[in-house]
């Protein structure tokens, strides 16, 4: 029993030894550090108001003319009637435009805008069965319009957009006038219903300023045109221009984000060991 009991406490105390023993010769874990995770903070949520600036080349179409004529029998009874320009034509101008807006989120975005368009050279003619008559002018318009985008996506800052807008014109005409007569008609100015689609795009060129680029048809209701003259006929009537524009501006964001920030580094947190056998 003796000797047993001694086996056991021998072989005790050498499984004690040993295990430091083997333990040494056994390689130790390596460490490898796991690459940091980078944290982004977002920008500021896409939204807010903004301004914006715009200056255009326009081409505008009369739609045609019509003007109330005179005619007296025999017994001196004034009769009147209507004649039609045989043509009218405007010459292209510019404009410069200003507005105030909101963006509501990545694809929406509403705007309030005026546009000042210079004055445009007019040259018309009328005939009637003897005479034929040169008739020149000068057209000006502010275009005030409540408008409304959807931005369809962005690509590499590039945002294409539709858009329509909703609003009035006061159309102002000058003088009409033959220059190879005497005979004139006192320009007209007047309010009208106007409306407009646009598209185009836009590009990020900061994260607050973006520049906008496209084409806009605008159409102004007709109107009057000139008044009647003792030395001429009328009043005279537009019936409604159409102008086709190409504009270009700016648009400045003031509070949140205007889409065109990227994600940056808010902080990098220290490396996690691995533990690799």
């Amino acid at each position: 029993m003796f000797k047993t009991a001694r086996k056991a406490l021998l072989a005790l105390l050498f499984a004690g030894l040993a295990g430091p023993l083997f333990a040494a010769d056994l390689p130790e874990p390596m460490v490898e550090e796991a690459p940091p995770q980078a944290v982004y903070e977002q920008p500021a949520e896409v939204g807010g108001w903004y301004i914006r600036g715009d200056i255009d080349y326009h081409k505008s179409t009369v739609r045609g003319i019509d003007y109330t004529t005179y005619t007296v029998d025999c017994c001196g009874v004034v009769t009147p009637g209507t004649r039609s320009f045989d043509f009218g034509k405007l010459k292209g101008g510019f404009s410069l435009g200003a507005g105030v807006g909101y963006k509501i989120n990545d694809h929406f975005r509403t705007d309030l805008t005026a546009d000042y368009w210079f004055k445009s050279n007019f040259n018309g003619g009328t005939s009637d069965l003897l005479t034929t008559s040169t008739e020149v002018s000068k057209m000006s318009a502010l275009l005030l319009l409540a408008n409304a985008y959807v931005d369809i996506g962005t690509w590499h800052g590039i945002t294409p957009y539709v858009g329509a807008g909703i609003g009035g014109a006061r159309v102002k005409w000058d003088t009409v006038y033959d220059p190879n007569t005497t005979e004139t008609n006192p320009g007209a100015s007047n309010w009208r219903f106007a409306y407009a689609l646009m598209a185009g795009a836009s590009y990020c060129l900061t994260d607050k300023i973006i520049l906008d680029a496209g084409y806009r048809y605008s159409h102004i209701q007709g109107g009057r045109m000139f008044e009647w003259d003792a030395s001429s006929a009328g009043p005279g009537f537009d019936r409604g221009i159409n102008t086709h524009e190409v504009r270009g501006g700016l648009r400045y964001q003031f509070g949140g984000s205007n889409g065109c920030a990227a994600p940056v580094v808010a902080y990098q947190p220290e490396p996690e060991p691995i533990y690799t056998k």
